[in-house]
């Protein structure tokens, strides 16, 4: 979760329109993020929710950027955003239930 925290940086950075501190925060921000998806690539629902966090916080810092720059860069964040929907959308479709079925069959192995 020190991702979140960085996040918080970032976008008070950005609340106070402290521009240098905003953009400077997007790498660590980023880099801490993808180094979590790194170390949740072993289990998949913590992989998608990871990589979906990926795509958020990037989409949230091209919002930023293009704010600070006067450049109007919702339409590329917004393709972020809806990345980490259907990111999310597949995990959901397709893996959800086999993974809760699993753990409840696993969970009911541990009980007997």
């Amino acid at each position: 979760n020190a991702h979140i925290l960085l996040w918080l940086i970032k976008d008070t950075c950005w609340a106070t329109v402290w521009k240098p501190g905003g953009i400077f925060m997007i790498i660590p921000t980023l880099s801490v993020a993808f180094y979590i998806l790194w170390k949740s690539r072993h289990h998949k629902s913590e992989l998608y929710h990871n990589a979906a966090v990926c795509l958020w916080i990037m989409a949230n810092s091209i919002w930023m950027a293009g704010e600070f720059m006067n450049k109007e860069l919702r339409p590329v964040a917004v393709v972020f955003f809806a990345s980490g929907l259907m990111v999310l959308l597949v995990y959901y479709i397709f893996y959800f239930r086999k993974d809760r079925k699993a753990e409840q069959a696993e969970s009911g192995v541990m009980q007997a």
